[in-house]
């Protein structure tokens, strides 16, 4: 659930960047609500603070249990966008494979 809320929370910081930026979980925050027991897990995440180069998102993970969404967990994440162009050179620089 926490990968999930994660990842799910950087997509919406995507949604407000440039094309060309990267986004970086600076800070995460996960409250569990209760055990995934159903058929399937669903989250969604909205930015609630935009910054220029810091971005804060809530993610909410939901249990489908018996057609109905239950809450499980609650994530408030804090994200950074970084030029991607600054991430593959700092990796060359490092002797790190790149991605893209």
């Amino acid at each position: 659930m926490a990968t999930m809320a994660d990842h799910t929370a950087g997509y919406s910081a995507f949604t407000i960047v440039p094309e060309e930026m990267q986004i970086l979980t600076i800070e995460f925050k996960i409250n569990f609500l209760r055990p995934a027991l159903g058929e399937a897990l669903v989250c969604r995440s909205q930015v609630i603070r935009e910054g220029r180069q810091v971005i804060v998102s809530e993610a909410e993970v939901f249990d489908i249990r018996q057609g109905e969404e239950v809450p499980l967990a609650k994530a408030m994440v804090t994200l950074m966008a970084v030029p991607a162009e600054k991430l593959r050179d700092s990796a060359n620089r490092s002797g790190e494979p790149t991605a893209g």
